[in-house]
């Protein structure tokens, strides 16, 4: 019988060390080898990240750091889905091997992934390709602090109002438009143009590299702020050479409310 690896999938947080749970720690400190995606040297500051994790919390067992290069994601045109489709078919591949070359009979794999595994990652998707591609692969997942958390207690303000939902949404999406009776959006995943969209009296609170040192808070009304957060957006771009941002959208309460 084919020998089934063994993985962990482990939300590390928006950016702060402290964000990592004692589950979280627990799960690090059971992995044999864990995976370090590498990005570029423009990035370099992510890769980082997780291997200051790793000499922080594994240091009563020996385990190996395996990095491996993400490939860029094609121009997605007018087929979004094909174009992450074929990404994601790479990727599969790329952790296929990576899963049979690196991890020995009986020995533990870990992910450290950004945020929650589970929102607007695509980690365990890949996983379960790999799966379909015959690898025997048993997942365990460990939450993790989201930036949509990060970003409400950075600003001190609660996710919904009362008694409302909520719509977390990307970028993409928000530029067609959103459906009516949300009063609350999440934006995540824009590359800058949907914010010019937003709607004058929209009430707007911006965070970029949350919970890292490099924090960047802006609130506002959205036709008093924008400016101001597209070009102190544009700064922190240069600067790091890649930026991470998230922002939630209220919208104004009618007169008499």
């Amino acid at each position: 019988m084919a020998e089934t690896r063994r993985v962990v999938v482990i939300g590390i947080g928006a950016g702060h060390p402290d964000h990592v749970t004692l589950q979280a720690i627990d799960a690090l400190r059971r992995a044999d080898v864990v995976f370090v995606p590498t990005k570029g040297r423009a990035k370099q500051d992510l890769a980082r990240v997780r291997r200051d994790l790793c000499d922080r919390f594994l240091t009563d067992r020996p385990h190996r750091v395996v990095e491996y290069a993400v490939p860029t994601r094609a121009p997605a045109g007018d087929d979004y889905r094909g174009a992450v489709d074929d990404w994601h078919d790479r990727l599969a591949a790329i952790h296929a091997g990576l899963l049979r070359d690196e991890l020995r009979d009986g020995e533990c794999g870990a992910y450290l992934v950004w945020g929650d595994p589970t929102l607007y990652d695509s980690l365990l998707r890949i996983l379960e390709r790999v799966r379909a591609s015959g690898l025997q692969v048993a997942c365990e997942v460990v939450p993790g602090i989201s930036s949509v958390q990060a970003l409400a207690a950075a600003h001190g303000i609660p996710l919904n109002t009362i008694g409302q939902s909520i719509l977390i949404t990307t970028g993409r999406k928000l530029s067609a438009g959103v459906p009516d009776g949300i009063d609350t959006i999440v934006v995540m995943l824009d590359d800058g143009s949907a914010l010019r969209t937003v709607a004058p009296d929209t009430e707007i609170f911006w965070g970029a590299y949350v919970g890292t040192p490099d924090q960047i808070l802006i609130a506002g009304r959205a036709g008093e702020v924008i400016g101001t957060i597209e070009i102190v957006r544009a700064e922190a771009r240069a600067a790091h050479g890649w930026i991470m941002d998230v922002y939630l959208l209220r919208r104004p309460v009618p007169t008499g409310s």
